[in-house]
């Protein structure tokens, strides 16, 4: 009688150790069960609980088990206590290429090649850190040997998409990943690159349900749980982003965006949301911010309003008749002017004070001019941003610095699924360029 897929993964457990090539196999016989990730958190569980302070083999096995639900810092900690081998130091390099330290990742992989570690899969290791850790020529050198030995692999695709897409060529990128997941759908870092540049593209359908596939299985990969998370909230999938979210933090509490995000996503759940709402107020900041200088006005009134650090509509609706009227030379010829003015918009002297809330996210006052407007020329697209916040700006039709930082952090949070983290992302990237969000 064939072994089943339940009785393989439970012979492999019982191993006093664990292999590279144990680790293989036991990523493909839970590949073909249910459940799996929550049934190898069990099992962790079992192990760590039975060998509290492991040493050698056991912490050998221990390390690998941590590494395949994520936790990586803890899985070199186990794999620092396990006797030195080609599997000890293969395991260090993932973890550590996880950790995107990828010079010590690239020394762990040579280490396992010189202690008989399996060349082809140590090589493809190397060749990917070196792309990412931006040695692209000597990625691609490496790549060239490793692809003329072994032939059009799915690791050697991937490897060739992923030189590619850093080089900035983004169809061929695509092409390579396709065809690399079309000979091996199993191949975790292929599906997950081809899932985000279906992402970037905007096929979202298509980037989902490679995300899902990513996240089917051990090791948890926790980019593609936080991106899938992305574009369900997207969606108004507010409890599957949520899962995805809980499913990281099971296994790596401390994991920081998770739990950020997780807030977000929670929030969202009970969040209304009103559209017609947001249209209207759209339309009175827009009217609020003309400026005064684009209506026909007296020299004496257009020199008060001047001096008063009066601009725009939305200053004349916080200032009262009283207020006006007790400025040297305000008299009331101007103040008709000025009401004809405001009421062939709908509006009137004091509005703002009376309605509060609905006008106080507007300017006081003009921003200050910008100091340096090349820097406020750069395009968003090339502002380091999460694809949520990316998102958001694209729907305000932000393209530049200039125009975010003409926005408020009110008019952001009104914005569908923009929430406080994605609010403090942009902070930060402002803040970088000297730069911050229009002050109310």
């Amino acid at each position: 009688m064939a072994q089943t897929a339940q009785d393989a993964v439970a012979e492999i457990v019982r191993k006093d150790t664990w292999t590279a090539e144990d680790h293989a196999e036991l990523l493909k016989r839970l590949f073909e069960t249910t459940d799996a990730p929550r049934k190898f958190k069990d099992m962790l569980a079992a192990m760590e609980s039975a060998n509290p302070d492991a040493r050698g083999a056991a912490a050998l096995k221990i390390g690998v088990a941590r590494y395949m639900v994520g936790r990586f810092g803890a899985a070199l900690e186990a794999l620092g206590n396990a006797a030195d081998s080609k599997d000890r130091r293969f395991f260090a390099g993932l973890c550590h290429k996880q950790l995107r330290q990828y010079g010590k990742a690239a020394e762990e992989f040579r280490k396992a090649a010189e202690k008989g570690g399996e060349a082809d899969a140590v090589e493809a290791q190397l060749v990917e850190v070196m792309a990412l850790g931006g040695d692209l020529d000597a990625a691609e050198k490496a790549l060239a040997a490793l692809a003329k030995r072994a032939g059009d692999t799915a690791d050697a695709l991937h490897l060739r998409g992923l030189i590619a897409e850093l080089r900035g060529f983004t169809e061929e990128a695509g092409e390579a990943y396709e065809k690399a997941h079309a000979l091996d759908p199993n191949h975790a870092g292929a599906a997950f690159r081809l899932a985000y540049h279906y992402d970037l593209h905007g096929d979202e359908q298509a980037a989902v349900e490679l995300y899902k596939e990513c996240v089917k299985h051990p090791p948890v990969h926790a980019n593609a749980l936080l991106n899938l998370a992305v574009l369900y909230e997207d969606m108004g999938r507010y409890e599957q982003a949520a899962k995805c979210l809980r499913h990281i933090l099971a296994t790596n509490p401390a994991h920081e965006r998770a739990r950020l995000f997780l807030r977000d996503a929670e929030a969202s759940k009970t969040m209304y949301y009103d559209e017609d709402q947001a249209r209207r107020m759209a339309r009175r900041s827009a009217v609020l911010d003309i400026p005064v200088t684009d209506f026909e006005l007296s020299v004496r009134a257009r020199n008060c309003l001047k001096k008063m650090n009066i601009y725009t509509l939305g200053d004349l609706v916080r200032t009262s008749e009283t207020e006006l009227l007790a400025y040297k030379n305000f008299g009331e010829t101007s103040l008709t002017e000025i009401r004809a003015m405001l009421a062939a918009k709908g509006l009137h002297l004091g509005q703002a004070l009376e309605e509060g809330s609905e006008l106080s996210g507007l300017p006081s006052q003009p921003p200050p001019p910008p100091i340096n407007e090349g820097i406020l020329a750069t395009p968003i697209e090339h502002v380091e941003l999460p694809v949520r916040a990316r998102r958001a700006l694209e729907s305000l039709k932000v393209e530049t610095l200039g125009d975010l930082i003409a926005k408020t952090e009110a008019e952001l949070l009104a914005c569908r699924n923009f929430g406080q983290t994605s609010l403090n992302e942009v902070r930060q990237r402002l803040a970088e360029y000297g730069l911050s969000l229009r002050e109310p």
